[in-house]
């Protein structure tokens, strides 16, 4: 998509900047889930909470999107023949026409886009790994096939042999849970746990959706006695999540692209809920959902008023299409666009890649409301977050570090209302 700057937010990435001590940044999850802080902020007004008590702090007709995707074990580690550590950090299937949980589901071969850590120290050939599994062992090896100039990361071919083993359960017996560089520490056996949703279903993330961290059984019991719907909906993390914003100006920031997954059913649900308070458990959530109105806008102006076919990637959401689309329809009809598109196309799932930022200036189409964690500055996150409540950011924030809020993927939370 040729985007025209000029129409684009100004927004300096230096105005959103803050102190974030290093002892104000959780390294380790609460024993229990959810004990964890919660803060209540709704038109310049602030309350402090804990997650057990989230159900008094919403309305009875709320519907909570949940991010339903799964943590995989994306760190594979070789060794050298020299004894030096080569470590492969899968990212996202190379072939842009598979979805991730297809990619998870293949076996015997696949090619996948990669980070490597330690590039320098494997010049060429191939790194080979055995792995024990419940049947015994695998060989698992790795050929470095080429550079992604765009990007900087690798083209890596995994083979296996054992072709009735999925590369999700190679990632499984032979891979590391990969944790946020910010926690400055190894992956613990606890983190295989904590660092992962207790609703936590469709593999394919290299991060947790955090805000989903806080909730227990109980808590979604307790919920769901109030009479508050929950839904859910799949992004899965990619890398990119943390990749901080170098550009002066956030024009200049190239937003990641990641995978989608919504179900016919969730669509048809939300398009009935659509006048009541929906709040996303996370900015994934909330990216998810906002991507589905302009998905919807896309079908109804390409197939819907224009009969042109749409493929999967041709629905994709670009990063700045919400900032320079003249078009604008309503919710509803967006919503329908995608359902009708889908029977016409027989299909009962949405899957494609967005790449939506939501910065200052956006105008939200679905969500009012967001569950989510306190995250870092100058980050895309932060800037999702003024995008909701505007410069009562920088009081919010004050608020939680002045009150003992822990930060970022294993600290506190915030139940933020729409300004």
């Amino acid at each position: 998509m040729m985007v025209n700057l000029k129409k684009l937010p100004e927004i300096a990435i230096k105005a959103y900047q803050y102190e974030l001590p290093e002892y104000a940044i959780a390294k380790y999850p609460l024993a229990k889930r959810d004990d964890s802080k919660l803060l209540i902020y709704r038109q310049g007004a602030i309350e402090t909470s804990i997650y057990k008590n989230l159900p008094k702090y919403l309305p009875a007709n709320t519907v909570l999107i949940f991010n339903n995707t799964k943590v995989v074990e994306a760190r594979l580690e070789f060794t050298k023949y020299t004894g030096s550590i080569i470590e492969i950090f899968c990212l996202e299937p190379f072939n842009i026409n598979v979805d991730i949980t297809t990619a998870m589901q293949q076996t015997g071969k696949v090619e996948w886009i990669c980070l490597i850590g330690g590039a320098k120290k494997w010049k060429n050939g191939i790194l080979e790994k055995t792995i024990n599994y419940p049947n015994g062992t695998l060989l698992l090896q790795a050929n470095k096939k080429s550079v992604i100039k765009e990007s900087g990361n690798y083209l890596i071919e995994f083979t296996w042999n054992d072709d009735t083993v999925s590369f999700a359960e190679i990632l499984h017996y032979a891979g590391i849970i990969p944790l946020p560089p910010y926690l400055n520490r190894n992956t613990e056996k606890e983190d295989y746990v904590r660092y992962q949703t207790i609703y936590a279903e469709k593999e394919g993330s290299v991060a947790a959706p955090t805000a989903g961290l806080h909730f227990t059984p109980q808590l979604m019991q307790a919920l769901q006695q109030k009479g508050i719907q929950t839904a859910y909906v799949t992004l899965h993390v990619g890398a990119g999540t943390f990749k901080p914003v170098k550009a002066e100006q956030i024009t200049e920031h190239e937003m990641h692209a990641e995978f989608i997954d919504v179900s016919k059913q969730m669509i048809e649900n939300l398009y009935q809920q659509i006048n009541q308070p929906i709040v996303a458990v996370g900015t994934t959530s909330l990216r998810t959902l906002e991507s589905l109105y302009w998905i919807g806008l896309k079908i109804y102006e390409h197939y819907i008023s224009n009969n042109t076919l749409l493929h999967f990637h041709d629905i994709s959401v670009e990063q700045w299409a919400p900032y320079v689309t003249k078009n604008i329809i309503s919710v509803q009809q967006a919503l329908q666009s995608i359902l009708q598109w889908m029977d016409i196309n027989n299909i009962e799932r949405v899957v494609t890649k967005t790449s939506i930022i939501i910065v200052p200036g956006y105008t939200f189409k679905i969500v009012k409301g967001i569950i989510t964690n306190f995250h870092q500055p100058q980050s895309t996150l932060l800037l999702l977050i003024a995008a909701m409540i505007g410069d009562d950011w920088k009081m919010v924030y004050d608020y939680a570090l002045q009150h003992d809020f822990r930060f970022l993927s294993y600290g506190d939370g915030s139940l933020l209302w729409l300004h």
